[in-house]
């Protein structure tokens, strides 16, 4: 039987797809969260028997995705959620995020459908610190699945 060795992946080397926004700078975060869901439960009373209470799965409930990142003036993903957010014109995209190995090889990828951006963050500024300035742009999606 031969010997496989089994690691876990890192978490800092990763690449953000978001729709056809994709190349250079626009897939590189700092940061992703939020890929994660958890299902709901409904309590039903038996009828006629208050001891027993039934309990039943309820469709998942998704957290929205959070993307963190330095700001780039002219970015057309910023330019995206600041039109959807400011006129009110939603186009969901399809955003991948893949987990890279050392050559560059996704090793693990999750794909979000009907992504679409619900909150534009800019980090404060201070005149006391030497920080470059954050946005993070918040997407609500309908579902996920695991691709690789």
């Amino acid at each position: 039987m031969p010997f496989v060795s089994y690691y876990p992946p890192v978490g800092f080397y990763f690449r953000v797809d978001v729709g056809n926004m994709t190349g250079g700078s626009e897939s590189n975060f700092q940061e992703v969260s939020g890929l994660n869901f958890k299902f709901g439960v409904k309590e039903v009373p038996e009828g006629g028997e208050n001891r027993f209470i039934h309990k039943f799965p309820v469709p998942a409930k998704y957290e929205n995705l959070v993307l963190k990142r330095g700001m780039l003036i002219g970015s057309p993903l910023i330019t995206w959620a600041q039109t959807s957010i400011g006129q009110f014109t939603f186009k969901p995209v399809t955003v991948v995020i893949s987990l890279m190995d050392e050559k560059s090889t996704p090793i693990a990828s999750w794909k979000l459908i009907n992504a679409y951006p619900v909150g534009l963050k800019v980090s404060d500024f201070k005149g006391q610190e030497n920080a470059i300035v954050v946005e993070s742009l918040e997407l609500s999606f309908d579902y996920f699945d695991k691709v690789k």
